[in-house]
């Protein structure tokens, strides 16, 4: 573990304005130097070529009429007359039957395979995941499913026809566990564009969504993360992330999350968990507390705090949870809604036109001490390259300050315009000390936030309109 770095280094500016950070948990240090970056935020004036006819839904094998194109759907989020519903396990009969805000599949290609857990760990699949399979795979036409996308990910790994042609159907059937009982699944939201798009640059991203399908997605995520956990007990932690554009690694430029099964809690937990027995309250002091005093936290609500974050290699964004729980499935409705809520104001904030990942941090289940949940979302604008390989000093384009003063005014237009949650934004944020609830040992009565009254849509931090 790399030596304890003071709050002093941190966040320095130098005279000639270059901006030195340190990274409190990783130790990366990060430069921003004058005149590197000046990035607007939206769509950059990008308008996009003509939308094809009959393209809105079929842009890629994410959308919404070639559900056949990737495995079978473990769970849908649909709406109802009386609000939302989750369906399991459909038939492949009944797949055009409902419209899907967002579908739970399994990846395709995964990055910790089936074969991993099953030959390493014994794993099989449990008896309601069998029956799930074995129910699938008796209709002939769920049949033709299973055995089309098992051969077409054969084609695209580079197995020859002759070869494909001569596998017996068992085989097949039975490299389709993956789709049953994997643990590599994604979250698909259902448009690829936005309503009414003319041109192909009007992609349909978190920001996109109203506040109120934000949650729905986070929410049905969280569903996912659990089941996970629950499925296959050799997991030790499960990634959850959402890569946006293709500079951020997205294989195609349609809204979805992804969560990744491991059996390890990885290095960056591992760490982390080191500094959290050290110091229970670092996340509070080194973080939140620290962000307050040097004016970074750009937007808070009842139940989570954002920042423009320090000592990272991309300009980020930081969403806290305040609450005393570490995991996301332990959270209340109401605390995932102010996390949620946040979340999609800082991806309304900076439009749909800045490749970015969304990666979500919590305590492993077998962590013995408390860790929040924060989600971090990083601006994919640069890439590293010999400086940063000869030095392991990144260069970072946009500075903390500089990030914050990009997002606020964004945030109180939006807000002006109800397209994201009432929530406090720049200076009128509490910034109370030790907010967040996740170390017991800060007693609630020693930090109880003071009472403020609710804000019109149109307040400002000067208390005018």
């Amino acid at each position: 573990m790399f030596p304890e770095i003071h709050p002093s280094s941190y966040l320095q500016r130098m005279s000639d304005g270059t901006v030195k950070q340190m990274n409190p948990f990783t130790g990366t240090e990060v430069w921003t130097v004058p005149g590197r970056g000046h990035r607007p935020l939206g769509n950059h004036g990008k308008s996009g070529a003509p939308i094809g006819a009959g393209q809105h839904d079929a842009s890629c094998a994410f959308c919404a009429t070639r559900l056949l194109e990737t495995p079978p759907e473990k769970a849908r989020l649909v709406r109802t007359g009386d609000g939302w519903q989750t369906l399991k396990a459909l038939p492949v009969e009944q797949l055009f039957e409902t419209q899907a805000e967002f579908r739970r599949v399994p990846n395709l290609f995964e990055i910790v395979s089936w074969d991993y857990w099953q030959k390493n760990f014994g794993h099989e699949l449990t008896e309601p995941l069998a029956a799930r399979k074995r129910a699938y795979i008796a209709s002939e036409a769920g049949r033709r499913h299973v055995l089309a996308v098992i051969e077409a990910r054969m084609r695209l790994s580079g197995v020859d026809a002759a070869a494909l042609a001569a596998m017996p159907v068992e085989d097949k059937l039975a490299a389709a566990n993956a789709f049953f009982g994997g643990g590599h699944e994604l979250i698909i939201g259902r448009r690829h564009f936005v309503e009414g798009a003319t041109h192909d640059s009007e992609l349909a991203s978190s920001g996109a969504l109203s506040s109120d399908v934000h949650y729905q997605y986070l929410r049905f995520t969280i569903d996912a993360l659990r089941d996970i956990y629950l499925e296959n007990r050799y997991v030790r932690y499960v990634a959850v992330f959402q890569n946006w554009l293709a500079a951020a690694g997205a294989s195609f430029d349609h809204l979805h999350k992804q969560l990744v099964a491991i059996d390890e809690r990885g290095v960056y937990n591992d760490m982390e968990i080191r500094l959290a027995r050290a110091n229970p309250n670092i996340y509070n002091e080194v973080a939140v507390n620290f962000a307050g005093y040097r004016n970074l936290v750009f937007a808070e609500n009842d139940h989570a705090i954002a920042f423009a974050g320090f000592g990272h290699r991309f300009p980020t964004l930081e969403i806290y949870s305040k609450g005393e729980r570490s995991q996301p499935w332990n959270h209340t409705a109401e605390q995932l809604r102010g996390i949620s809520d946040l979340v999609h104001g800082c991806h309304a904030a900076m439009g749909s036109a800045i490749p970015c990942n969304e990666e979500w941090h919590y305590k492993p289940p077998d962590a013995d001490t408390s860790m929040p949940w924060r989600i971090l979302i990083k601006w994919r604008i640069s890439n590293p390259a010999g400086f940063e390989g000869g030095t392991r000093i990144y260069v970072n384009t946009i500075d903390p300050e500089g990030l914050r003063d990009k997002v606020v005014p964004r945030l109180y237009q939006l807000r002006d315009q109800e397209k994201i949650a009432p929530m406090r934004i720049g200076r009128e944020c509490a910034c109370v000390p030790n907010c967040l609830k996740y170390n017991p040992a800060v007693r609630r009565e020693d930090r109880d936030d003071p009472e403020f009254p609710p804000l019109s849509a149109n307040a400002r931090p000067d208390g005018s309109a």
